[in-house]
């Protein structure tokens, strides 16, 4: 596989690093110990543009090239779950209830080779943008970098990233131009009632029936509601209610996901919702307490740069899949996307337990392949005179 030789010979130590950051994982914005040592091996890089504390724990580190042109975003997350590991390796999370199961520790490590090589050989004109970013799993560390004014602090005139994906061969690439990533959405409902004895449901308003009505009529916002030849997903994930057999509840708690590509889908999906949980609620006499909120847009690459980014990665890899089916995941680059153009690629790293799973692990092996993919479409958007 055609990776940079000179990025191959780090890969030893690429693997180190990922084995640090996968001992050490951190949650949401509190990335503060993987920022330092992001920083920490930028300094020793040659790096000394290095800007701290974007979104509380990201950094975007700038390195120029030679002469004027453009600058390029290269985006990497940094944060880990909230779970416990089962992969039994050598350096799992030494942090309980923490781990890398997303492969975000590779992600950063990807980055950080491409920076090693970049800031050694500086075969670019114009800057390279390095962004490394808290929060992709949570409240979208992406967004608040892009109010924070990345982009035009930075001067930045396109945007990249890649996240593993091990339900592909290693060292595939996959993509495609336009939706890549569902918008999701989130929401949480309290029902309220009048608990009482079991025995006298008369003298009670039972909350279960028209929690049960709910849940019936939700799975007709799609299958009902739109056209089948478009992808809406609505599901009902969480339903608590009761605590004994004898006991009618005050109250039932219900709490779901709507994933959409289309936006007309994406409104008209909440607002079915509203209505069937209004009017269930008056039909059963409840009170209805809903909390619908609008999460990551969908990641949309832009044609052209998807178009450029592929032409790269057929330089580094000779399995490219440029028509990838779009997944009703969701990303927090998408808010990237919406301020500059730019693509969003997959790399396989071997079939294997999937993303979040208890048994999932990077692999080491495809990081010289990112950071290669990285270093060449620096060097290929932004040549030397």
């Amino acid at each position: 596989m055609p990776i940079v030789n000179r990025i191959a010979d780090y890969a030893s130590e690429m693997a180190d690093w990922r084995h640090h950051l996968h001992r050490n994982p951190e949650l949401s914005l509190d990335c503060h110990q993987t920022a330092a040592f992001v920083v920490k091996k930028l300094r020793e890089f040659g790096i000394s543009e290095i800007h701290e504390g974007i979104a509380t724990s990201g950094v975007v580190a700038i390195i120029e090239g030679q002469g004027d042109g453009p600058v390029t975003g290269l985006r990497a997350d940094m944060d880990a779950l909230p779970m416990d590991e089962e992969t039994g390796v050598e350096y799992a999370s030494d942090v309980p209830g923490k781990m890398h199961a997303c492969g975000h520790d590779g992600h950063t490590t990807m980055l950080l080779g491409a920076a090693k090589y970049l800031a050694e050989t500086r075969r670019f004109s114009g800057k390279v943008a390095l962004i490394f970013q808290p929060a992709e799993e949570t409240i979208g560390g992406g967004r608040i970098m892009v109010e924070e004014g990345i982009m035009e602090r930075f001067g930045i005139s396109q945007v990249y990233a890649l996240h593993t994906d091990p339900s592909r061969p290693a060292g595939e690439f996959a993509t495609r131009p336009g939706p890549l990533m569902a918008a999701v959405d989130d929401f949480e409902l309290r029902l309220t009632g009048r608990g009482g004895h079991a025995a006298h449901p008369d003298t009670c308003i039972d909350p279960i029936p028209c929690a049960l009505a709910i849940g019936q009529a939700l799975q007709t916002v799609p299958s009902r509601n739109t056209d089948p030849l478009e992808s809406l997903v609505v599901s009902l994930t969480v339903v608590q209610s009761g605590s004994a057999t004898n006991v009618i509840p005050n109250s039932a708690y219900m709490a779901g996901t709507v994933r959409s590509f289309d936006p007309g889908i994406r409104d008209m999906a909440e607002r079915r919702i509203r209505e069937i949980v209004s009017g269930q609620a008056m039909a059963y006499g409840v009170s209805a307490d809903l909390d619908y909120q609008r999460n990551y847009p969908p990641t949309v690459n832009h044609m052209r740069e998807t178009g450029f980014a592929v032409d790269v990665a057929r330089e580094i890899s000779p399995q490219v899949d440029d028509e990838a089916v779009p997944s009703m995941g969701a990303e927090d680059f998408s808010y990237m996307l919406e301020a500059r153009p730019g693509a969003f690629l997959y790399l396989g790293q071997g079939v294997g337990p999937l993303c979040h799973h208890p048994m999932f692990n990077f692999n080491d092996e495809i990081a010289p392949i990112g950071a290669s993919f990285f270093a060449r479409l620096i060097e290929t958007r932004q040549p030397l005179a």
